[in-house]
């Protein structure tokens, strides 16, 4: 058995500091990110101790963007796509210009030359895959209006940072490093074949794609091995992002999201979602640890005048442009503060574009490290914009968007059920058939139109949230059935709802007697676990029999 193992030992090394610094971190009431970043700063090359393979972290990083865009796509249609395209486009176009030309003045300050200045810029200029997506499933906004915003800037960075990785070296002649000039006629082809590159693969992914992916799942699904089709997902969403970068060269985090929002239009994407669920948040994990042993804190020493501009143009010069586009366009102005909030730090594609940068003669290393100190404090600073703007929104009764509006539920003695998959749907049923008033909140939007259609009151979000549990009328209900199965959502959704209304009766699912005792410890009073229920009902046939 080898002892030099760099990837095992980076793996562990990551994954048990994360853990520990995470839960350290939500001890003090901070955001478990913060944890997995100085957990990549202590396993990092410019601290003492051991140090992990950054090489590797990053590509293990990189898996965890494609898995966590294959899940975006799972959960974003092309209708979804294009329903913002009108602001999508010209705002994260405006807004790149914006950030670009900040980072350029700065340049023009130090006495940097104007192609420094100009990949400088656009390094601070493009927002974190990872961290924006996480900062919005962890509010469920991501099939929210101002989510699909957000994502649809975030999918048109992609792209322009894509065609930026191609012309850099192509112009970077022109711009003052490495290479020939090239002439316009030369740049105009580099272009033009790069666009063409792009055009191909939306249209390889909407024609083939839309044919082959859900073709395969359901072939898989057939089998009934839950194992294949777990592999099958995970081989869909990698092989696709791999495929798509080299034969058209897009980045892997497009082709993943294209491949997870053709396979959204198939039955089978809510299981797919499921089945990559535990291995997004692990890669997701080692992808901030990775980002923290690029980070050398000698600069915040070094240059601390220089760090806090680079921070300010990340954090203020960033939302502040997005916010006035956003407002420009005639969004609500919690529409703009999310979208500017979500936009408010960098991450991967800067990274990338530091790195190449380098390689060309076109960064010095005090840019390089600028970035890098720039990308680690605008993450740790995110997480504390997403809390101060919930504050905000809890104060103001503004909604972000006419749908995601919870209407106040008229109800009294009724039912609050959360969750509306196979276990709430059956509740959901009987509850009709028993002429009980009943409201639902549920996290998936196509299970509330089919609600609605039957005059069912129906509510979306997360039903943590104090205010969603308020529009359900909780503080006037006598039940409370949770039916969703992830039990520490569970858990945190009877202890707000019991906060509000100490009399209500709740009633949990569980899967495990350590599941059972979690959820009474929060204040369910019945917790039934499936498994002994299917016992009883096989014992009582046995009975019957007798």
């Amino acid at each position: 058995m080898p002892h030099h193992t760099p990837l095992i030992a980076t793996i562990v090394a990551g994954l048990v500091l994360a853990f520990i610094f995470g839960t350290l971190a939500h001890r003090l009431k901070m955001p478990p990110l913060i944890g997995y970043l100085v957990a990549g700063i202590a396993i990092g090359p410019f601290t003492p101790g051991f140090v992990g393979d950054a090489d590797l972290a990053q590509e293990l990083a990189e898996i965890g963007v494609i898995l966590l865009m294959f899940g975006v796509g799972l959960h974003f249609s092309l209708k979804d796509l294009l329903s913002v395209k009108n602001i999508a486009i010209p705002g994260a176009v405006a807004q790149i210009a914006i950030a670009t030309l900040l980072g350029m003045g700065l340049g023009w300050l130090l006495g940097w030359p104007v192609g420094e200045g100009f990949l400088f810029g656009l390094a601070l200029s493009v927002a974190s895959t990872v961290v924006l997506l996480k900062a919005l499933q962890e509010r469920r906004l991501v099939e929210t209006q101002r989510g699909r915003i957000a994502v649809g800037w975030l999918i048109v960075e992609d792209i322009a940072m894509v065609l930026a990785l191609v012309l850099i070296p192509a112009l970077s002649g022109i711009l003052g490093g490495k290479g020939e000039a090239l002439s316009g006629n030369a740049v105009l082809l580099t272009l033009g074949l790069t666009l063409g590159k792009v055009v191909a693969f939306v249209a390889v992914m909407l024609i083939v794609g839309r044919r082959v992916i859900p073709w395969i799942l359901e072939r898989i699904a057939d089998t009934g091995s839950r194992e294949l089709f777990r592999l099958a997902v995970l081989a869909i969403a990698l092989g696709f992002a791999l495929g798509s970068a080299y034969v058209f060269g897009v980045s892997f985090a497009l082709g993943a999201f294209f491949a997870g929002m053709i396979l959204s239009e198939s039955e089978l994407s809510h299981r797919a979602a499921e089945e990559s669920l535990p291995l997004r948040d692990a890669f997701s994990v080692l992808f901030f640890v990775s980002v923290g042993m690029l980070f050398d804190p000698s600069i915040l020493v070094r240059e601390p005048l220089l760090v806090l501009a680079t921070v300010l143009i990340i954090v203020v010069g960033k939302s502040l442009a997005a916010w006035l586009i956003v407002r420009a366009f005639g969004h609500p102005n919690s529409t703009a503060l999310t979208i500017s909030a979500s936009l408010a730090q960098i991450g991967e594609f800067s990274f990338i574009l530091a790195t190449l940068g380098l390689s060309l003669d076109l960064l010095s290393p005090m840019a390089r490290d600028l970035i890098l100190g720039g990308a680690i404090l605008s993450i740790l600073i995110n997480p504390l914009l997403f809390s101060l703007l919930d504050r905000y929104e809890a104060r103001h009764a503004e909604p972000a968007d006419v749908q995601d509006v919870p209407p106040t539920v008229d109800l009294q003695d009724h039912v609050v059920l959360v969750g509306y998959g196979r276990v709430g749907r059956g509740i959901g049923e009987q509850l009709r058939a028993q002429g009980r008033p009943f409201v639902v909140i549920e996290a998936q939007r196509e299970h509330l139109e089919a609600l609605r259609q039957d005059g069912v009151p129906a509510l979306y979000g997360n039903a943590a949230q104090s205010e969603l549990l308020k529009a359900a009328a909780v503080e006037r209900a006598r039940w409370l059935l949770v039916a969703i199965p992830e039990v520490f959502e569970a858990g945190q959704v009877i202890e707000n709802a019991l906060e509000l209304n100490a009399g209500l009766k709740v009633v949990a699912r569980a899967h495990s007697d350590a599941e059972i005792e979690h959820l009474e410890k929060h204040g369910a009073q019945r917790v039934i676990m499936g498994e002994r229920e299917i016992a009883r009902g096989m014992l009582e046939s046995v009975g019957q029999g007798a």
